[in-house]
């Protein structure tokens, strides 16, 4: 169409970075007059964080697993494929 403009496109696109657990548990906030309990954020992060170095190390496991499974598939494959090359 004559009249459209195309959006811009940034330079670079990246990822957004892992939140890391140790972010989570040094992350600070401001103090309002009437905010809420820096004990129960702290413990609330530490939580959090706690959990998400569950997943990341499930994630690793997982990742790990599934580089094996393909690993087997394609040695299967080959050996499939040699057999069926000289009947």
């Amino acid at each position: 169409m004559a009249g459209r403009r195309e959006k811009p496109r940034p330079a670079e696109v990246r990822p957004p970075q892992r939140l890391r657990p140790w972010q989570i548990r040094e992350r600070c906030f401001n103090v309002r007059r009437r905010g809420l309990d820096p004990v129960e954020i702290r413990a609330f992060l530490h939580q959090v964080a706690d959990e998400l170095t569950v997943a990341q190390t499930a994630l690793v496991a997982v990742q790990e697993e599934n580089v094996r499974i393909k690993n087997a598939l394609r040695a299967w494959q080959s050996a499939q494929s040699a057999n069926h090359r000289y009947r």
